[in-house]
Formats: structure tokens, C-alpha cells, sequence
């Protein structure tokens, strides 16, 4: 074992190192901060199935079962989208303004915790490191509590109230829809549009808007604001000048810029000649499909095309965007873009033979290279072990298609071959505790790496097994 060399007696750091560490007050709230989040979120599930249940909840007669008001609510407050009965026609009114309160909750606390679990990882860094973290994430930085859950319900309120004024606009003026109605659509829309939800009160979700671009745009923007997160929605509206951006804000920008090109391009390409998907459209309407295809797997559960009618290549490509999600700190799932961009760049330093990885004139810290990989390594087992599971336990569905359904459960997208339904319904719960998990498990699993790190005194003699 090598052994740090010995100070000085005299040396002041000794002497400070070997007085008893002084006893710290317990707050449970900062103790633990992951099992408080997982906490609140498990008390939502509970009230949102409790109310899902009652009878006035469902249009049709008697109340719902409970795997299916479980299902559901623990779908909305994950901002999923996926679900195993027919939204606009299963659910009453007073069903639906629940599953909306439940979006608008989930999406809100998700933003919140997760700029706040944020706050307390940098007042657990010492002082030299706080002023960095908060040169270099303004947004959040060295911020109060107040200013943080304010900053996002009056950044949520006013996208969602700018899509709904659109959306409502368009459904009176163009699709005969009488004005409550067309109100009601727009905010339940633009609800779950920002919030990444993917609920819709058509029982074909967008399919019937597909060449509408005032219907597929406004969602896909609200969409895209939800999921590149508030701490770089807040700096963007501050600072507008480029080059005092942080790293996070330009790393999340261009990221979702080259997803969501890149997409496009991919969905666009790969279902072009399809006659079931967008093969039947006009030119125009196809990128436009196209381009609305490419957005929502960042994680929306919308879709102006039918998924299961999509080529096998397209399904694979979908998983790979599900996957990777969205920006940190939105309303987005996956392992998010931060965490994707951090390994690449890590594998090509270790292709470059350099000893660093470097992002926008800053080098990435060992830790921050070891936590994203430990959570996209989680993250994949998440994903392959539920697949098997369902895979060696039924006969009626193809690899592909239970891989997108886990996938976009695990990724709290919402996508789905059509499939939900039809699953066993312990398959269903095996979705429920995936969306659970996605919906959580990063923020929770990244906040808790980062304030698990403690400074070892002694580092052991270096070993070298093969690799590869």
C-alpha cells in the first residue's frame, strides 16, 4: 500500500487532521436527500391511483380497477405517457384533470428537486469549489430556495400558457371545436407537452394532425423547452451573450441540436418509402412527420404516425434516442445528454491516447467520467433485464417490440407499438416500477454519487488487468 508521505509536525493540515471531526446535526432532508424525493414521488403514486379509483373518475359504469388507476397515475406523475387504457374515452372528466394535476405535479417536482438537489451538491463542495460551480452554472448556482421553485413555475406557466393560447386558436378556427372545448384541449396538450407527458385526449394521439404543423409545431416546442431543463432555460433568458454560457448550458444546446437533427434526418430517411408510416404523405407532410418523430423520443410519448407499423431499423434508432433522453434538470428522461456527451467524449481521449477529457476549454474530472458511467451501466441493466423477463415469459411478441415498449417505460417517454394493453399484467407492473425508476432513478443515483465523495488519505499500488 502506498502511503502518502508525512508532514511536518508543525504543518497545520496535520494538526487540524488529527482533531475528532466534529458532529454534524442530523437533517433528514439533507441527509438523504434521494430517499425524500423517492419518498414524495411514491406519496403521488399512492394519492393519484386513490382518486383514479373512485368511481366519478372513469366515464363508464363502476370505478377503475386498480392495476389500471396504478398504472396510470404512476404514468402521469412520471411524465410517461404510456397506458394501458384509452385516455379520452376510459376517463371522465374529473379522470383527466386528475391525470393533468398528476403531469403538471410530476413535471414541476421533477424540474424543482432536481435544480435543488443541484443547490445542496454545491453547498456541500468547499468554498473554492462553490465559487467555480457557481462561475460555471449560473443558472443555479449559489442560488436561495425561493428563487429556484419560483424560476420554474413562472418558466412552466408561461410556455404552457403561450402553447395552450395556439393550440386552443387553432382547434376553434380550423377544426370546428366549440371554445371550452378547444380550451380545454389546449391546456391539456400544452401540459403535457412541456412536461414531456405524452398523454393525449385523442384516442390516436397526433395521428390525425400529422400534416397540421400548427397543431405538431407548437407541441414539439414546448417539448423540446421541457426537455432541455430549467437551469439552462433560466441562463439563456439572463445571458445572452454565447461565451459566458456554462459548460453545462452549451453542452445541452448542442447535444440537442445534433439529436434532434440528426433524428430528423433518421426518421425522415428510415420511414420515407413506408406506406404505412410516412410514405402515404405528401413531400411536405413527410418532413414534417418526420421532424415530429425526431423531437418526441427526447422523451414524448406523442406520435403523429403510427409506431407500429415503423420498419425494425426505425424501432432500433427510436430506443437509442429513447435512451439517451434529454437535458438534466427538465422534464425529460433517459440517462440524459450530459451523461451521454461526458462517456464520448471520454472514449475519444482514450482513442486519442490522452490522458484528459476536455469539453469547451474545461477538462472533465475523473469523478464526473466514473458517475456517468456508473449511471449509464445502470441504467442498461434497467433495461436488458426487464427485457428478458418479458421476453422468456411470453410468445405473442417480438424482441423488438418489447425492447421499445421497456425502453420507452424505463426512458419515461411514452412511445408504444400498441402493445401496453395487451402485456400480462404483471408484465404492467413490471413497466410501472421501470417508469418509476427512470423517472428518479437518475437524478437520485447522480445526486447521491456526488455527495457520497470523500477524500482518501492513502491511494493502493496500481494494477493493470487486460482489457479487451
Amino acid at each position: 500500500m502506498l502511503v502518502q508521505p508525512a508532514l511536518a509536525v508543525s504543518s497545520p493540515d496535520l494538526r487540524t487532521s488529527r482533531q475528532p471531526p466534529a458532529r454534524r446535526r442530523f437533517r433528514p432532508g439533507l441527509h438523504q436527500p434521494g430517499r425524500l424525493v423517492v419518498a414524495g414521488f411514491a406519496v403521488g403514486v399512492v394519492v393519484g391511483t386513490l382518486l383514479l379509483a373512485l368511481p366519478i373518475a372513469r366515464s363508464g359504469p363502476g370505478g377503475a380497477s386498480l392495476l389500471a388507476a396504478l398504472f396510470t397515475a404512476t404514468s402521469a406523475l412520471c411524465v410517461t405517457g404510456l397506458a394501458i387504457v384509452d385516455t379520452p374515452t376510459y376517463w371522465s372528466g374529473f379522470g383527466q384533470v386528475v391525470i393533468l394535476g398528476l403531469i403538471q405535479v410530476g413535471g414541476f417536482g421533477i424540474m424543482a428537486l432536481a435544480s435543488l438537489l443541484g443547490l445542496l451538491i454545491s453547498r456541500r463542495l468547499g468554498l473554492g469549489s462553490r465559487l467555480l460551480a457557481a462561475t460555471e452554472t449560473k443558472a443555479v448556482g449559489l442560488g436561495d430556495v425561493r428563487t429556484v421553485l419560483f424560476g420554474v413555475a413562472r418558466i412552466s406557466l408561461v410556455v404552457e400558457a403561450v402553447t395552450a393560447l395556439v393550440l386552443a386558436g387553432r382547434f376553434a378556427l380550423t377544426y370546428d371545436e366549440t371554445l371550452p372545448r378547444s380550451l380545454w384541449l389546449g391546456v391539456f396538450h400544452a401540459v403535457s407537452a412541456f412536461n414531456n407527458a405524452g398523454f393525449a385526449l385523442f384516442s390516436d394521439s397526433l395521428t390525425g394532425f400529422v400534416d397540421d404543423p400548427w397543431i405538431s409545431l407548437p407541441i414539439c416546442a414546448a417539448v423540446i423547452l421541457g426537455g432541455l431543463g430549467f437551469p439552462v432555460i433560466l441562463e439563456l433568458l439572463r445571458e445572452r451573450r454565447t461565451r459566458r454560457w456554462s459548460v453545462h448550458t452549451k453542452l445541452t444546446l448542442v447535444m440537442t441540436a445534433i439529436l434532434l437533427v440528426g433524428g430528423t434526418v433518421f426518421m425522415t430517411v428510415a420511414e420515407w418509402a413506408n406506406p404505412a408510416t410516412l410514405g402515404a404523405l405528401e413531400p411536405p407532410g413527410r418532413l414534417l412527420a418526420g421532424f415530429v418523430q425526431g423531437v418526441m423520443p427526447r422523451t414524448a410519448g406523442f406520435n403523429s404516425v403510427d409506431p407500429g407499423a415503423m420498419n425494425t431499423g426505425t424501432l432500433l434508432g427510436t430506443d437509442i434516442l429513447m435512451f439517451i433522453g434529454g437535458g438534466s434538470a427538465g422534464t425529460a428522461g433517459g440517462i440524459k445528454v450530459g451523461t451521454f456527451a461526458v462517456l464520448l467524449l471520454a472514449i475519444l481521449a482514450e482513442l486519442r491516447g490522452d490522458p484528459d477529457a476536455d469539453l469547451f476549454d474545461r477538462r472533465l474530472s475523473h469523478a464526473t467520467i466514473r458517475q456517468a458511467l456508473s449511471v449509464a451501466l445502470l441504467s442498461v441493466a434497467a433495461v436488458v433485464v426487464p427485457t428478458l423477463v418479458i421476453a422468456i415469459t411470453t410468445t405473442t411478441l417480438t424482441l423488438d417490440q418489447i425492447l421499445y415498449e421497456v425502453v420507452s417505460a424505463f426512458a419515461t417517454v411514452g412511445l408504444s407499438t400498441g402493445i401496453t394493453a395487451d402485456l400480462a399484467p404483471w408484465h404492467q407492473l413490471i413497466l410501472v416500477g421501470l417508469m418509476f425508476a427512470g423517472r428518479l432513478g437518475p437524478v437520485t443515483l447522480a445526486s447521491a454519487l456526488v455527495l457520497r465523495e470523500h477524500r482518501r488519505l492513502y491511494r493502493r499500488p496500481e494494477g493493470r488487468p487486460l482489457i479487451g
